[in-house]
């Protein structure tokens, strides 16, 4: 038999990721959260950088101050300050984008898993209540609640099964959304976007990061904490022969066939780190929000790698879903009533956001015509 765990909360969140736990934190002072993630650790992985403007939000959510000293005590190292980024895109020459104007200073190239630890402590500290690991079993509305399942992962046949009663769900579940496939809500692919990724140690005195575009898509370069660099491939998976996705001596040979990218590893050893290929495609759910419940971040909408607006779009997302959630008492706006005006808002704020990305987004690809007749570019011209 299973022991089970039986809770009434105000909000479930699925998804102890970025989003999933800036929500968290951002409502725990105001209702009963519950968070729940199907790992007990976040995982390694690419999305390192941090544009100048969440420093606004993590002011807002008193983790500015924290997040150094945390970062070096669980990684050893200092996180780096973003302080630019020169792109070769349209032409040979770099067009360089510094951070020393911005009004809100520099960015930061961090550790993800760091990051992802630090957000989860803090969520603890607030007062959340955390299962990890605990996978997603069903969800159903009954009563004007939502009934979620969940069991605890790799921790043998005694497992907990949690039972939560919960009047409003944040799925923050990422690409796979969980939440919203398993209440039915289906997800449109705008492209087959892959991004081949590695780690390498950094022996380059240049800070800034490096885009570069090439026949079959565009490369990507910067560095991390720790001495490392990480070396990226956008491309479509139709363009590449997959040995050389999963060979890194392929990988290494194509790499050198981009210019700025053979400078980079001219002094670069073979020492590798990470190696791996994950989906960066455009995509979003067919409904973002519904009867009680709201999709975060990735889960609601994924961008092309090219935006750099990964982790700051899911911090930002949490933050406007609570902005409309404490615009009136906070034990009221659970009401029905009060709930579909918040579905409605959300929908509408992420529809401008949907628009604004795919306007930039086209014309930043239409900007680089030197392979305009190969597949990768005609694609998105």
């Amino acid at each position: 038999m299973k022991a089970e765990i039986n809770k009434e909360v105000d909000i479930a969140i699925i998804g102890g990721g970025v989003a999933g736990c800036t929500a968290a934190i951002a409502l725990a002072g105001s209702y009963n959260v519950v968070l729940l993630d199907q790992t007990d650790s976040p995982p390694k992985r690419i999305g390192e950088c941090l544009p100048p403007a969440t420093r606004r939000i993590l002011k807002q959510l008193d983790l500015l101050e924290g997040l150094d000293s945390t970062l070096r005590a669980t990684n050893q190292s200092q996180h780096l300050k973003h302080i630019g980024t020169q792109s070769y895109w349209g032409n040979e020459q770099a067009y360089i984008v510094d951070l020393l104007r911005n009004p809100d200073g520099f960015g930061w190239h961090l550790d993800r898993q760091a990051f992802e630890i630090y957000l989860r402590e803090a969520a603890l500290k607030r007062g959340v209540n955390c299962f990890w690991p605990a996978k997603l079993q069903s969800a159903n509305f009954e009563d004007h609640r939502w009934s979620i399942t969940a069991t605890a992962q790799d921790k043998g046949s005694n497992d907990p099964l949690y039972h939560f009663k919960a009047k409003f769900v944040i799925d923050a579940s990422g690409r796979q959304s969980h939440f919203a496939r398993k209440i039915g809500i289906g997800r449109q692919q705008y492209d087959k976007l892959i991004s081949c990724w590695l780690t390498l140690p950094n022996l380059e005195a240049n800070k800034m990061s490096t885009i570069s575009a090439s026949e079959i898509g565009w490369w990507y370069s910067s560095p991390l904490p720790g001495n490392k660099r990480i070396l990226a491939l956008q491309t479509d998976p139709d363009l590449i022969d997959r040995s050389t996705l999963n060979d890194v001596d392929q990988f290494f040979r194509l790499a050198k066939t981009n210019r700025e990218m053979a400078t980079l590893l001219q002094r670069n050893s073979s020492a590798i780190g990470i190696h791996q290929t994950v989906a960066a495609n455009s995509t979003r759910l067919n409904q973002v929000a519904g009867q009680q419940w709201v999709a975060l971040g990735d889960a609601a909408m994924s961008f092309d790698p090219l935006s750099s607006q990964g982790m700051f779009n899911a911090m930002a997302n949490a933050i406007q879903l609570t902005e409309l959630m404490m615009e009136s008492d906070p034990k009221s706006i659970l009401k029905a009533e009060s709930l579909k005006e918040i579905q409605t808002s959300y929908t509408h704020q992420l529809d401008r956001i949907w628009e604004h990305y795919n306007r930039h987004k086209r014309m930043y690809y239409r900007e680089e015509m030197r392979w305009k007749d190969s597949a990768f570019w005609k694609r998105r011209h």
